[in-house]
């Protein structure tokens, strides 16, 4: 999950067993727990359903469900979705989440920290214009 600026909110790597809608209502506590001013989430058409709903009611979150329209041919990055998949492209210049190469599900999320934490301090640490 990462804000609009493409940042890292929280992550969670799950068995290829657990559906996406199930292991989003556990990560979506833990980020609204974590930051509280967070009010609107947008989706891709996977998290329609009852998800929606617990949002709402459960975490007072608004789950808003970002769809393809049917006169879309070909490959097309829907709104807001270019802001995940830089994200993913962040995490694919980290060669050891080229592959998947971890055993356990809690050492590939260290490694998606571990990676965001890098891009984060190449950012901060990016010499800025002289101001005039």
């Amino acid at each position: 999950m990462v804000d609009t600026l493409g940042l890292l909110l929280g992550v969670m790597v799950t068995s290829a067993d657990t559906g996406d809608r199930t292991a989003a209502q556990v990560m979506l506590k833990q980020v609204t727990d974590a930051h509280h001013r967070l009010a609107l989430v947008w989706a891709d058409g996977g998290y329609t359903g009852s998800l929606v709903e617990h949002c709402l009611a459960a975490l007072a979150l608004v789950l808003a469900i970002v769809k393809r329209s049917d006169d879309m041919r070909g490959f097309v990055v829907l709104p807001k979705r270019w802001i995940v998949e830089r994200f993913f492209a962040h995490l694919m210049r980290t060669r050891r989440l080229a592959r998947d190469y971890e055993r356990r599900t809690a050492s590939a999320e260290v490694m998606v920290y571990w990676s965001m934490i890098l891009l984060m301090s190449r950012r901060l640490a990016r010499p800025r214009p002289a101001r005039a």
